[in-house]
């Protein structure tokens, strides 16, 4: 969300923010309306200390035997609470109205997020590994020998419908060491506290990072009243909900390893081969709290962390700069890592890394106390997948699949298999 105060002092540089997202200007709108806002509270408040000045005369009224004036005096008091009453409601509902325009709008985005329209104008920043020559034609995930055995599309069609699969035997194995893997690497080289929190949230924890009120139709939504977490990075992050913490807290460095759910609304004739997009899907995702001095240091460090994932695996990827198009509601500046696939023979995305500023810090009234002193600060979040388990197991199929079939597995993998290496081109895993 936004602050109210700096939208007063420069609405031109918020429009010019906004633009740069596609979105026209909107502070004349939020002005008015917030003008609107003051002026009825400013109202109520004049009503209720006249309504306070009648009642003390009530009372000296009553003192002096003056039933008339009494009388009088009562029935005014009775209207001045009337009128008190509908004055507060009035300020209520304008505060109501502008705090939901505020939340319907974006995060603006920092001054060297490159401006664009699409994922056409992502900036590339740099790329690592090169992708292997294979002397052979590449085959999807889905499809090598080694992997059909234990991706099932059509036993999850019958369990759940389209977007599901059920994994068995090699695949499920290396699925799960998969996640297992980035769990004890993030934790135990990258400093991160391995959390485990639930799936099933509250309206409040969905609006504190930006899923609500504007994308509840991306997400799904239990009979009474539960959300199913898109990503961990709506309880990671709510973990400072409504606190007010130390400066010395900071920074707090998360991680958990979740299934997640995704409607994905939109998105119809996509991906739908395979399971590159699914509506449950395993993430590892990275949450971090900092000073607002730290954040934009601590967002290059988690996108090392998710890439270092990769260089780990001997993945060949690519980092990149969202444009102000491409980028999410609540970023201010986005890497999203791509990891080379050899079946589709393009780069796809495994981890998006963002930077949210104090934009959800103002959702969820997270703020530190300076040890300097002086008034309690908004906390700055970032979050960032580290990294989506289902499609990294697609690339470790896809770039280790041979010409007979079988799937050779990375070697910093290994440990995490008792030593096994390779899933034959008849599904075993050796």
């Amino acid at each position: 969300m936004h602050d109210i105060r700096a939208l007063r002092d420069n609405p031109a540089a918020f429009d010019a923010a906004l633009l740069r997202r596609g979105t026209e200007g909107v502070s004349a709108q939020i002005l008015s309306l917030d003008e609107a806002r003051r002026g009825a509270i400013h109202a109520a408040e004049t009503a209720q200390a006249e309504q306070n000045a009648a009642s003390k005369d009530v009372g000296r009224a009553k003192a002096s035997g003056d039933e008339a004036e009494f009388a009088r005096l009562r029935a005014l008091v009775g209207d001045k609470k009337a009128e008190v009453a509908a004055m507060q409601t009035r300020a209520k509902e304008l505060d109501d109205e502008l705090t939901a325009l505020l939340m319907a709008i974006p995060n603006l985005p920092f001054d060297d997020t490159p401006e664009g329209a699409d994922e056409a104008d992502n900036v590339e920043m740099r790329r690592w590994g090169t992708p292997r020559a294979l002397d052979f034609a590449p085959k999807e995930h889905y499809e090598i020998p080694a992997v059909i055995p234990g991706m099932d599309f059509e036993t999850a069609a019958k369990l759940s419908g389209a977007r599901f699969v059920v994994l068995s035997g090699a695949v499920a194995r290396v699925h799960r060491a998969l996640a297992q893997f980035m769990l004890d690497t993030h934790v135990e080289e990258n400093g991160l506290a391995e959390t485990w929190t639930p799936v099933l949230v509250r309206d409040e924890m969905m609006l504190g990072t930006g899923q609500l009120p504007k994308f509840g139709e991306d997400s799904y939504r239990t009979t009474n009243g539960w959300w199913l977490v898109p990503t961990a990075e709506v309880t990671l992050t709510n973990i400072v909900n409504g606190l007010t913490v130390e400066e010395s807290y900071l920074p707090r460095r998360y991680v958990a390893h979740t299934q997640c759910f995704r409607s994905e609304a939109g998105s119809a004739g996509r991906d739908t081969a395979g399971m590159l997009r699914q509506h449950q899907f395993e993430k590892v995702e990275m949450v971090s709290v900092t000073h607002p001095d730290q954040s934009r240091a601590e967002h290059e460090r988690m996108t090392d962390c998710a890439e270092g994932i990769l260089r780990r695996l001997n993945l060949p990827h690519r980092t990149v700069v969202l444009c102000t198009g491409d980028m999410g509601f609540g970023a201010s500046r986005t890497h999203d890592i791509e990891v080379w696939l050899p079946g589709q023979n393009t780069y796809r995305e495994i981890s998006s890394v963002s930077v949210c500023g104090d934009f959800q810090a103002r959702r969820m009234n997270a703020r530190f106390k300076p040890t300097a002193g002086g008034k309690p600060e908004f906390v700055h979040t970032l979050n960032g997948s580290g990294l989506a388990v289902g499609r990294c197991l697609i690339a470790v199929l896809e770039n280790g699949q041979q010409a007979d079939g079988s799937v050779d597995l990375p070697e910093a993998l290994h440990p995490w298999l008792r030593g096994k290496t390779r899933i034959t081109a008849q599904g075993e895993l050796v």
